[in-house]
């Protein structure tokens, strides 16, 4: 009996009970179906959140920063463990898959910038190169040159702007677009007080080089100036000029070539004795959650094949005792017990196939206007809270309806197993005499 013949005998029998077999499939529908739409959930929650930290900051983004030790009340200051030196920029660089490395270091004191009549402010930051694009920032208008004399805004710095001096009823400011800043001439006050609570100022005239393009991290509210310029301003504030060799810098700012290669390279400079922040390892560790709320959500799945494989069992079962005497008619034209066992194990892979397939297309529709259903929810609510919207509700991954399956086709040949094994071993005259 070859393969054709065998699925024609198969077929042949499962069509002259069409209902209990469609019956029996019920059960496997429906845990196919189950494993189908939850782990497709689990999925789509799975890549929602990976969107979401995606659309807050730069993945192949390392911040480097030196490890504090214990806390000195003469200095005011913490110690530092291991400086970041310009001989920790040179190691960090020489590390495989490392694109850029910029040391930076941030202002200790404030000012407020001066656009026309209107006025801003953020975090002030100096920046060892003449390139902002070695970080991986993006300009939405101008350049991302660092030459002296000028500075980079953030996105959200630029948005943001003020006017100090507001008239009684008038309109709130017109905040010019992010082009129309571009090479405009600013003043930033630099504010400071001395030992007696006089406040002095320190004006420092420069051009608006470039705005950056919109991040959602420290880039946003951050005015970027030159490193050097940097120092002296907390030069002017504490007096002190700055030892590289003893205090170093405050943070490092690595770009990895690849988001796959950030863990690894992130382990490399913590090997070296240093703290390395990356948002990568956070997205790492929110999937491994998904992942297992995927294992979890298919093995609620897998419960319910596994009542739909009883199931299978006594159909197979109760159709054996039906067709003994068919059994004992094929043993006695010929057939042989390994060709009686192929016939029935092929009736309950049939079965679990029939199941497999209707759950396969009934969870990716289910998943369908699920994902609608939702999407259209969580819209809506992003719109109240303000939040970004999620990207995705439930996706389907391509492996997914191919394994469940070939699952559940498993399920159902092994369930037929015991009652194909009897029938394969039932002595041809006893099932010829069976009433």
């Amino acid at each position: 009996m070859n393969l054709l013949d065998l699925l024609m005998l198969v077929v042949d029998n499962l069509s002259r009970r069409k209902g209990r077999v469609g019956l029996t499939a019920v059960g496997v529908i429906i845990g196919t179906t189950a494993i189908v739409l939850l782990v497709s959930l689990g999925s789509g929650l799975q890549q929602n959140a990976a969107n979401q930290f995606a659309g807050i900051g730069d993945l192949t983004r390392i911040t480097v920063n030196p490890i504090y030790g214990e806390y000195d009340p003469d200095t005011g200051q913490s110690t530092i463990r291991q400086p970041l030196t310009d001989q920790t920029v040179l190691d960090i660089a020489a590390l495989p898959h490392v694109a850029g490395v910029v040391p930076q270091d941030y202002l200790y004191g404030w000012g407020v910038l001066k656009v026309g009549r209107l006025e801003g402010g953020g975090s002030y930051i100096g920046l060892g190169t003449d390139d902002a694009s070695l970080l991986g920032m993006r300009a939405q208008a101008g350049s991302l040159t660092l030459a002296p004399g000028t500075v980079i805004l953030g996105s959200a710095v630029a948005a943001n702007l003020w006017d100090p001096r507001p008239r009684p009823g008038s309109q709130p400011p017109v905040i010019p677009p992010a082009a129309d800043l571009v090479d405009q001439n600013v003043t930033i006050a630099f504010i400071k007080y001395s030992n007696d609570g006089t406040e002095v100022r320190k004006n420092v005239r420069a051009r608006i080089g470039g705005v950056l393009t919109e991040i959602r991290d420290e880039p946003d509210w951050a005015i970027y100036m030159p490193l050097a310029q940097i120092d002296a301003l907390n030069l002017w504030y504490t007096g002190q000029r700055v030892d590289r060799e003893k205090t170093g810098y405050q943070a490092i700012i690595v770009k990895v070539e690849d988001v796959r290669e950030v863990i690894d390279v992130a382990d490399l400079i913590k090997a070296m004795g240093y703290n390395a922040y990356t948002l990568q390892s956070i997205v790492q560790g929110v999937t491994g959650f998904y992942t297992l709320l995927q294992v979890i959500f298919g093995g609620v799945g897998a419960v319910a094949l596994l009542v739909a494989a009883i199931g299978i069992a006594n159909t197979m079962a109760m159709s054996i005792l039906e067709r003994t005497r068919e059994i004992g008619l094929m043993k006695a034209v010929g057939a042989t017990n390994r060709q009686v066992l192929t016939v029935f194990l092929g009736e309950s892979a049939g079965i679990g196939f029939l199941g497999g397939m209707g759950g396969v297309m009934a969870g990716w529709g289910l998943g369908q206007v699920v994902n609608v259903l939702v999407m259209a929810y969580l819209a809506g609510q992003s719109v109240t809270s303000g939040a970004p919207p999620p990207t995705v509700a439930v996706a389907t991954p391509v492996w997914l309806p191919p394994f469940s399956l070939v699952f559940a086709t498993l399920v159902g040949l092994v369930s037929g197993l015991y009652p194909a094994l009897r029938a394969a071993t039932l002595s041809p005259i006893v099932a010829l005499k069976y009433e």
